[in-house]
């Protein structure tokens, strides 16, 4: 995959960068969304596709892009289709600060050190290139002020925006209300960016810790009365180490 364009981690990243404070929205539920952009970027790429709930590797050749290239190899070594929810619910050691620093070598983003209560070390990213950003927004707020269906990439941009919480960062107060609901509803032209939108906003929810379970036939109970409580999820994909992703990007 060549570099002319960027990718929607990183359009997403930009999206959540507050050009004021030089600090990211939502940066808790924003490192589930970088892992499931990265996923519909694989898509789109080809490399990916649903299968139900899960994904599958349908194309194991690289793209060219190391980060992404990183999570095609997770994926393609689990063997089988796995539940959204399950990998990107997985430990994400170190994944926006690897955007970051790589928004920063491209020259999109600066770096700037500061201090915390006038003792601990800070760093605060200011975008170098506001034209990048307006045009990232402008795409979204043309689509949701014109109705017309996105392209599938803006499509999952604004799906993701939203499963992340970005819509009150993006349209705040009562002004940006119909806004941030149309956002929401950009979620249904994408499939695939639909899915990873549901299982980020499932993985905040505490979803990824309960497999899917059939409903229980009508009168299917416990003695008590009370349905036996959904098994534990049987495992978690580990997600490479912070300097491994580091190391990867700076290639």
């Amino acid at each position: 995959m060549g570099r002319s364009r960027r990718t929607l981690p990183e359009e997403l990243l930009l999206l959540a960068l507050d050009p004021a404070t030089g600090t990211t929205a939502q940066p808790q539920s924003l490192d589930l969304g970088l892992a499931g952009a990265q996923l519909v970027e694989l898509a789109l790429a080809g490399r990916i596709a649903p299968d139900g709930d899960r994904i599958a590797v349908v194309v194991p050749r690289p793209t060219g892009d190391p980060t992404l290239d990183c999570a095609l190899e997770l994926l393609r070594r689990r063997g089988a289709p796995v539940r959204a929810v399950h990998w990107i619910g997985g430990p994400r050691l170190g994944l926006r600060q690897t955007y970051l620093s790589h928004l920063e070598r491209c020259g999109m983003v600066a770096a700037v050190p500061g201090q915390m209560c006038g003792v601990l070390p800070t760093t605060r990213y200011q975008a170098t290139d506001t034209a990048i950003s307006r045009e990232i927004r402008a795409r979204l707020d043309s689509a949701i002020r014109t109705g017309v269906p996105p392209d599938p990439r803006t499509a999952a941009l604004a799906a993701l925006a939203h499963a992340v919480g970005l819509g009150k960062h993006l349209y705040p107060g009562n002004e940006g209300r119909s806004s941030r609901s149309r956002l929401r509803d950009l979620i249904r032209h994408d499939p695939m960016g639909g899915l990873v939108a549901h299982a980020v906003m499932d993985v905040q929810n505490g979803a990824a810790a309960q497999p899917r379970r059939s409903p229980a036939p009508a009168g299917r109970q416990t003695a008590t009365g009370v349905r036996p409580p959904a098994e534990p999820a049987r495992g978690v994909p580990m997600q490479p180490h912070r300097g491994s992703m580091a190391r990867l990007a700076a290639h």
